[in-house]
């Protein structure tokens, strides 16, 4: 089922789309947390909020790096890409595990505002700089790189030469 949804929705906007809805599913799990004190039914709020976040971890930022570490490496690096980014990601799991429950005990009620902010980090990153992989030949998807380098560049050109004609 994912690898016909990833074909037909895209890589880059279900990558997207994942990390807005665990954003969002952050800051209802924060609200339900602080709130509930307060009323009694925000621990259904929390639940719901939870298993939202792990749907849209398994539809967007779950099984799509993968995907797209694959396809933005030429042959030769791609074991080698792939290597760093499994590393990457155990690493952080076993941070993220090791770390929660103190980061837990230091924040009470605000810990997941830790999470909501760094998928905010994650979901502008990726909006900016991600392009979508999906139908494209390597070569398409390092002309896009390229493209952005180009510009880039020719900009800052443009600036000195703005500046020299001002001087």
């Amino acid at each position: 089922l994912q690898v016909f949804l990833v074909e037909k929705a895209g890589r880059r906007s279900l990558f997207l789309a994942g990390l807005m809805g665990m954003l969002v599913s952050a800051v209802a799990m924060t609200a339900g947390l602080v709130l509930l004190s307060q009323f009694a039914w925000m621990s259904y709020v929390s639940m719901v909020a939870i298993f939202l976040f792990v749907i849209f971890f398994e539809v967007g930022p779950g099984p799509i790096p993968w995907f797209i570490v694959a396809e933005l490496f030429s042959q030769g690096p791609r074991p080698a890409a792939i290597a760093v980014a499994g590393f990457c990601n155990w690493a952080c799991n076993f941070i993220v595990g090791m770390c929660f429950q103190y980061i837990a005990d230091l924040c009470g009620p605000y810990v997941f505002a830790i999470f909501a902010a760094l998928l905010l980090l994650f979901f502008l990153f990726a909006y900016f700089k991600v392009p979508e992989t999906k139908g494209k030949s390597f070569e398409e998807i390092a002309a896009v790189f390229r493209r952005k380098k180009l510009s880039a560049k020719a900009m800052t050109e443009l600036q000195d030469l703005r500046a020299s004609e001002e001087a």
